[in-house]
Formats: structure tokens, C-alpha cells, sequence
């Protein structure tokens, strides 16, 4: 089916009210795979095994690529009525050993930690980071600007801070964090990227973007509340949308409906504004995103959908089919095209960590997805017209 239409023919619920320009690059097509019928809400892709192939690792278990139909057994995950409390899966040689292992954290458990690959065919040992709060999820950022990425948890009503990993004086980790302290407290959501243009990533919480110092380590972070983004999504992404050389702000409303962007003014006094613009507000629980080039042409989209059942079935839009969606930029407004979407069974959410990556190295790169919906790869099949 040709989906060069008016947006509401090929997409679903009306997204951007826009239409697809003749000429612009066609929609990708997907092929659907049902990995797990299990109901973790994150998943992380990296070679586990050192066998060429990548791996999908989600929850308990590990799926052996490139077919993924071999489950390994990693480790027990603590559950809490409807929820396995296990919120992220970020790929990292913690200790050096030249074994990706992952770190990953959970609401009820409180805490940050990262689970040891050990090579072979036993449990994957436990080590805790830091007791931090209630863990929405995590991020990963190079924040510090070094060339590795940090360790960045979502921490509703708690401290925002980082994680570095420590290392030897030749570069290589040793399995241990150093905590930097940011600001006193952050709500649901949270983003990193450079806001004023000075070379250096900030971050960005609900309620403002905290300004980063010449040393992110041990300078102070300077608070400035220009905005009022809800229950944010997590990440917020940092992009210029608009291509006017200032970065704006992508941001889904994570538990209830609405998913938007803001446009980045800077006046002549040296004011900053930020213009609210809808990209999507038919459709609810946008708790996660990435920005991606998913058809192949050079430029990034978004790619996000709903998290089936985020706070179990009790947000606003709680019954509403699930889908998983891709918003690309035409020049005006964002255009939605369809990846999964129907009643459960039929449609597919984002979950709360989805990984977007070329899993058969054809070029073109697959979606991995997670949640209470079950466990699925989206296959990128290309442009086929």
C-alpha cells in the first residue's frame, strides 16, 4: 500500500495535520517479529556472547541473534504487581574485562546497579551503584564531554546527578562509579543536550534546563525555569528541529496525552522563549523516544509510541489501542507513518527503553521494543516503491 496520502489515511490518528510532499523520500516498510510473549519494559542490543552476531537483552533473559530464538537465562528480576523493576538496559564494559555488561535500575528497588557478563553460561552477578531513589529510568549522556558516556538515572523528587565510570591511567574501567552531584531535585523527565549554543551539553528537567559549568564535575550548574513540560518523557530530546541553527526541544507527555515540540526564540535582548507546537496530541503515554534516521535519506526522525499500561492502565488514554509510530520532519511540521498500532494483540507500544539499530547490517536500522505488550523486533525493510 502506497502511503503518499493525506497523513490520516496511512497513519492512524491524525498526528501533524500535514501532508506527505511528492518527491519527499516514501515511508519504510517493517517487517514484525514477536521475540517473547514476557512483559519486561526495556531492552537493551550488544554482542553478550562475542559471537559476531548482536543480541537483544531484555529483562531475565538474553536472545541470541541473529535469529533470537535462543533465550538464556541471566538473572531473577524483582516484580511488584504489574511490574518487573527493572527500567533500562544500558550496554557497558563496566569492569574492562572486554565482556558488555549492562546497567539497568529499578522504581522499587531504589537504587542503580549492573549486572556482570560472565562470559559463559551462569547467572550474571549483581553489583550495586548507589542507592539513588525511585528510578524512572536511565540514560546514558557523555556528559563530562571525555568521549564516554555517563550514567544518568531519572529520579522523581530527588537529587539530579551523574555517574562516571572510573578508569585506569590507561583508559580502561574498573568497575566502579564517582557520583557528581547537579541540582537538588528533578521530576519525571529529563534530557541532555547543548541549549545555548556554548559547545557544552546541559540538562533538561520538567521545569527548566540546568546550564552546564566549564567543569561539569565540579562546577556549578545554573538553574533556569523557562518552561513547564509536564510529565515529561524521558529522554527529552535536544535537536534543532527547525534548522535555524538553535536547538529546541522534543518532548512526549509520558502519562497522559500529548507529544510536542518546542521552538527555541532567542530576542533581542538576549531573552530566551519557548514556542509550544503540537506534533502529535491524539495519542497518550509518549514516555520514550529517539531521534534516528530510520528511512535511510541522511536526516533523523522520531521514533516513539505508547507505553501500553505505564501506570497500569489508570493513566488518561490507558485504553486506547497501542502504537508505535515514526514522525519525520518535512520542512513545516512533523508527518506520522503508522510502524504498528490496533488493539493489544495487533498494535505494539514503546514501552520505557527501546533500542533502534541495524541488527543484519543491511544498512537499514531495525526497532527492538519491549513492554507489557511483549517483546518485538521491527524489522526495517526500506523503501520498497
Amino acid at each position: 500500500m502506497l502511503c503518499l496520502w493525506v497523513l490520516f489515511v496511512c497513519a492512524g490518528p491524525v498526528g501533524a495535520y500535514s501532508f506527505q510532499t511528492p518527491g519527499e523520500v516514501p515511508p519504510v516498510q517493517f517487517r514484525k517479529m514477536q521475540v517473547a510473549s514476557e512483559s519486561f519494559e526495556s531492552a537493551g542490543v550488544f554482542d553478550v556472547n562475542d559471537d559476531g552476531h548482536l543480541d537483544i537483552v531484555s529483562g531475565a533473559f538474553w536472545y541470541g541473534g541473529p535469529d533470537f530464538r535462543d533465550r538464556h537465562y541471566i538473572r531473577d528480576v524483582d516484580n511488584v504487581g504489574e511490574y518487573w523493576d527493572e527500567f533500562a538496559t544500558i550496554p557497558m564494559d563496566v569492569n574492562g574485562d572486554g565482556h558488555t555488561d549492562y546497567v539497568t535500575g529499578g522504581w522499587f528497588g531504589k537504587n542503580i546497579k549492573w549486572h556482570q557478563n560472565p562470559g559463559e553460561a551462569t547467572e550474571w552477578k549483581e553489583h550495586i551503584i548507589d542507592e539513588t531513589g525511585n528510578v524512572e529510568t536511565i540514560r546514558s549522556w557523555d556528559v563530562d564531554g571525555d568521549g564516554y558516556r555517563e550514567i544518568v538515572p531519572n529520579n522523581p523528587n530527588d537529587p539530579l546527578k551523574f555517574y562516571t565510570l572510573n578508569r585506569d591511567d590507561g583508559g580502561e574501567a574498573v568497575g566502579t562509579f564517582k557520583k557528581v552531584a547537579v541540582a537538588d531535585r528533578q521530576d519525571h523527565g529529563l534530557g541532555f543536550g547543548d541549549i545555548n549554543g556554548d559547545g557544552r551539553g546541559d540538562f533538561i528537567v520538567s521545569n527548566g534546563w540546568l546550564e552546564a559549568p566549564v567543569e561539569p564535575e565540579s562546577g556549578k550548574w545554573i538553574r533556569h525555569e523557562e518552561f513547564s513540560l509536564g510529565d515529561a518523557s524521558i529522554p527529552i530530546l535536544v535537536v534543532d528541529v527547525n534548522a535555524d541553527g538553535r536547538n529546541d526541544l522534543i518532548v512526549g507527555q509520558a502519562h497522559s496525552y500529548g507529544l510536542d515540540w518546542y521552538e527555541q526564540e532567542v530576542k533581542k535582548t538576549g531573552e530566551r522563549a519557548w514556542v509550544r507546537h503540537p506534533i502529535d496530541p491524539h495519542n497518550s503515554q509518549f514516555h520514550t523516544m529517539e531521534w534516528v534516521d530510520i528511512d535511510g535519506d541522511g536526516r533523523n526522525e522520531l521514533v516513539t509510541g505508547k507505553r501500553y499500561r505505564a501506570h497500569n492502565g489508570n493513566d488518561p488514554g490507558g485504553d486506547d489501542p497501542v502504537g508505535l509510530y515514526y514522525y519525520k520532519w518535512n520542512g513545516e511540521a512533523f508527518v506520522k507513518n503508522t510502524i504498528s498500532y490496533g488493539p493489544l494483540g495487533e498494535g505494539k507500544g514503546a514501552g520505557i527503553y527501546f533500542e533502534v539499530v541495524d541488527l543484519g547490517k543491511d544498512g537499514w536500522k531495525d526497532i527492538v521494543v519491549a513492554g507489557k505488550d511483549g517483546l518485538y523486533v521491527f524489522f526495517n525493510e526500506g523503501n520498497r516503491y
